[in-house]
């Protein structure tokens, strides 16, 4: 059930280092595709981390221990001050499924609104809120609304439209609208402050805003998700849901893979309301190995890493530099419908063509095969799986930037 990349020749990886990975040949490629080792594969103060405390203990974390509350205050200071209260676990998908938890014990109501190709995690609650996964599965369950995903280049209003963000949020007042006439009542709206299956779509600033005015006053929350976003990815702000402006703040945050640079730790974020609300039931939370010594060792690990080697302001520099490159070859190729992004966080929309927008699927597939052939690991995504999606470890520079380019240039030729 699971499908390799480039499962017609797959790639054995034996080493990584940096942005770059290595096969049983030492043959040396360069990942764009792997946000998950955050500061760089193997980045040795991280390694060193976890190996110092694995030395000295690790254990069930329902011990007191420094690192646990260290760690929670670093992540504090990254985030708005009502988001002070952390839950830790292993992976994205539990952090998810506690979100969802949290925000129906909170709230007391069931159902939830997501954007359309949506994916949220593995977990059975959290298929039932993926519609890129439940359209293959069982459906849509009846507590499970899909507002359409705010994309202003294909989507239901795109650039040309006088207020895309208006229009977009009024879809989701809609659905709530429709929710509230069967006798249903709004939880959450769920959502990845930047949609990365979706497609790489950028929102346009202000849509979150004006939604979490419509959930809220349905009695629902906001819930951000920056599994994938999250940590300076975008450059110019540490979180994702900071693009859409200093006033929007999420009644929920959740974190997974970049947060340990490859080793199983996750987060959610709230509000202290939120949370006693679920500590009011009497059932208590704990999490084994959630946010266990070793654990918030390597997240701190990350964090010093991020601040130490200015990898935000790096994301921006060499984003911009990417994103230059990419328009430049826009121009050139009439196959690149779109270029978007944010920091290290870029798409490019491959069409068949320019009128209709009609996703080139086969084209870009070919064009990651080939890449793959000169030694560049890159993937694609969107509904029509025909964006190529660029998520490379931070430490990825310049050159890299110019190289992969460079690549793509000569294979559109």
């Amino acid at each position: 059930s699971c499908k390799l990349f480039f499962s017609n020749d797959p790639v054995k990886i034996v080493k990584a280092k940096g942005q770059y990975m290595y096969d049983e040949n030492g043959r040396q490629y360069l990942d764009c595709i792997n946000n998950v080792a955050h500061v760089g594969h193997c980045h040795p103060d991280v390694v060193k981390a976890a190996h110092e405390q694995n030395q000295l203990l690790n254990t069930n974390s329902r011990y007191l221990h420094d690192n646990l509350v260290n760690y929670a205050e670093r992540l504090s200071k990254t985030l708005p001050e009502k988001l002070r209260i952390f839950y830790f676990l292993n992976s994205g998908s539990e952090a998810n499924d506690l979100a969802l938890r949290l925000a129906r014990q909170y709230t007391k109501h069931e159902d939830v609104i997501v954007l359309d190709h949506a994916y949220h995690g593995h977990l059975t609650s959290l298929i039932d809120i993926s519609p890129y996964k439940f359209r293959n599965l069982e459906g849509q369950k009846e507590w499970v609304h899909v507002a359409p995903v705010p994309d202003t280049y294909r989507g239901l209003y795109r650039e040309d439209h006088e207020d895309s963000v208006t229009a977009y949020a009024n879809e989701v007042k809609n659905i709530i609208d429709q929710a509230h006439k069967r006798g249903r009542k709004i939880a959450a709206f769920f959502v990845e402050s930047l949609p990365s299956v979706g497609g790489q779509i950028i929102p346009p600033a202000g849509y979150f805003q004006k939604v979490a005015e419509h959930v809220r006053k349905a009695g629902g929350v906001f819930v951000a998700d920056e599994i994938q976003v999250g940590f300076g990815r975008v450059g110019k702000h540490f979180w994702a849901f900071q693009l859409q402006g200093e006033d929007f703040i999420p009644d929920i945050v959740t974190m997974g893979k970049p947060i340990g640079n490859g080793h199983p730790i996750a987060c959610v974020a709230t509000t202290k309301e939120i949370a006693e609300a679920f500590a009011a039931t009497g059932v208590e939370y704990f999490n084994t190995f959630g946010g266990n010594p070793v654990s918030c060792a390597t997240g701190l690990a990350v964090l010093d890493v991020i601040e130490k080697e200015h990898l935000q302001a790096h994301a921006t520099e060499v984003g911009n530099f990417l994103m230059k490159l990419l328009q430049e070859q826009k121009i050139k190729h009439p196959i690149i419908g779109d270029v978007r992004g944010s920091g290290l966080f870029i798409g490019v929309d491959l069409i068949k063509d320019q009128a209709e927008r009609t996703p080139a699927t086969a084209e870009a597939e070919y064009l990651i095969t080939r890449l793959k052939e000169e030694y560049i690991l890159l993937s694609t995504d969107g509904p029509g799986r025909n964006v190529l999606k660029f998520k490379p470890p931070m430490c990825f520079n310049m050159d890299d930037a110019k190289f992969v380019v460079d690549t793509i240039d000569k294979l559109l030729t």
